[in-house]
């Protein structure tokens, strides 16, 4: 694992880690958007894990993750950081390099 608990050499696609507490509703709701966007937007050129730091707390430390739900996409040489439910589509969408950022 590499920075932020990314895998390193990571070959193609995307790898996703979705940190969450439980099953609290901002929680759900980020596993439910993610659901979608992998399943509509990537079509399986992703993996996907989800991190309950109700369970697993040092992960949670050990990756600086302050607040849940926090997405990090990890990709060849950077991760990018969602922090929330990721209902903002457009936001999740620029994370995951599907569209450029806005102005």
């Amino acid at each position: 694992m590499s920075r932020a608990g990314c895998p390193t050499g990571i070959p193609t696609g995307l790898h996703l880690i979705l940190y969450v507490a439980g099953d609290g509703p901002n929680s759900r709701i980020a596993r439910e958007n993610l659901a979608r966007v992998c399943e509509k937007e990537l079509a399986g050129h992703c993996t996907v894990r989800i991190v309950d730091v109700l369970e697993d707390f040092s992960a949670a430390i050990k990756n600086n993750i302050l607040v849940t739900p926090t997405l990090l996409v990890c990709k060849p040489g950077h991760v990018v950081t969602v922090i929330g439910n990721l209902i903002d589509h457009q936001k999740v969408r620029t994370a995951l390099g599907l569209e450029e950022a806005g102005p």
